[in-house]
C-alpha cells in the first residue's frame, strides 16, 4: 500500500443553473433545511477528515454571497459557461493538489464516509477512483425518431456519483489533451486509455436535480 499523499484538494463546481430543478435561483445556492445545498456538500467534505482544501467554484454575480455563507478557509473562484470551463478553473486555483477530487453541490446529502472511501482509494495507489451504485431499471437505446435499438445487459451498467477522486496531475492532463464537453470527469480520464477503478456508492449521494429530487432530499432532513 502507497503511503499517503497530498494535498488533497475538492473541486466543488456550483456555477449550474439548474433548469430542470424549477428554481428562480442556480441549484446550488437553493435551501434544504435552511442551507444551501452548496453549504451542505462542502460541510460534508470537511467533516470526513481527508480534504485539505475545498475550492468552490461559482457564477461571478454568486462569489459574494458564497463568501458570506462558506468558511473563510473555503477558496472561491469564478466558474465558466460549461462545466468543464468551472473544472478547469478550479484546478487552476488548485496548484499545490496531489490529488483532486471533483464533487457536485447537488449531491448534497452524500455521506463523509463515502467521501472518506474515494480518497481511501487514491492513497492505497489507484489514479483514479468513482463511486457507483447499480441500475434498477433496465435501460434501452433509442434512435432520434423514439425507436428502440438495444437493450444493454442490466448487469454491466452503473450509474455514477461523486466525488470522484483523480491524481491531480492525471486530471489536469485530461482537461489539457482532452477537447470537448463530458457529464463526468472520468469520462475524459478514459479517453486518454487510463483505468478508472469503481467503489460501491450510496443511496444518500443522489443528485438534486428535479423537484422530486429535492421534495426528498427534504423529507430525508425531516423538513415538511
Amino acid at each position: 500500500m502507497s503511503k499517503n499523499r497530498g494535498p488533497v484538494v475538492a473541486l466543488v463546481p456550483a456555477a449550474g443553473r439548474g433548469v430542470r430543478l424549477g428554481e428562480s435561483i442556480p441549484k446550488a445556492f437553493v435551501e434544504l433545511a435552511g442551507r444551501s445545498m452548496l453549504c451542505w456538500a462542502v460541510d460534508g467534505l470537511f467533516e470526513s477528515g481527508v480534504v485539505d482544501t475545498v475550492v468552490v467554484i461559482v457564477p461571478e454575480e454568486l462569489v459574494d454571497r458564497a463568501r458570506a455563507d462558506l468558511p473563510d478557509s473555503v477558496v472561491i473562484v469564478v466558474g465558466g459557461k460549461e462545466r468543464t470551463d468551472s473544472v478547469r478553473a478550479g484546478l487552476a486555483a488548485a496548484t499545490d493538489a496531489e490529488l483532486v477530487l471533483v464533487h457536485d453541490a447537488a449531491r448534497a446529502l452524500t455521506p463523509p464516509s463515502l467521501i472518506a472511501r474515494v480518497v481511501a482509494e487514491l492513497h492505497a495507489g489507484r489514479t483514479a477512483v468513482i463511486p457507483v451504485v447499480p441500475v434498477i431499471d433496465t435501460i434501452k437505446t433509442v434512435d432520434v425518431l423514439g425507436a428502440v435499438t438495444g437493450t444493454p445487459p442490466r448487469s454491466e451498467l452503473r450509474a455514477v456519483q461523486t466525488p470522484q477522486g483523480f491524481d491531480a496531475n492525471l486530471l489536469r492532463r485530461a482537461y489539457r489533451d482532452i477537447d470537448g464537453d463530458a457529464t463526468d470527469d472520468a469520462g475524459l480520464v478514459e479517453r486518454l486509455g487510463e483505468r478508472v477503478r469503481t467503489i460501491v456508492g450510496e443511496p444518500e449521494a443522489f443528485k438534486i436535480t428535479t423537484p422530486w429530487d429535492l421534495a426528498l432530499a427534504r423529507t430525508l432532513l425531516g423538513q415538511t
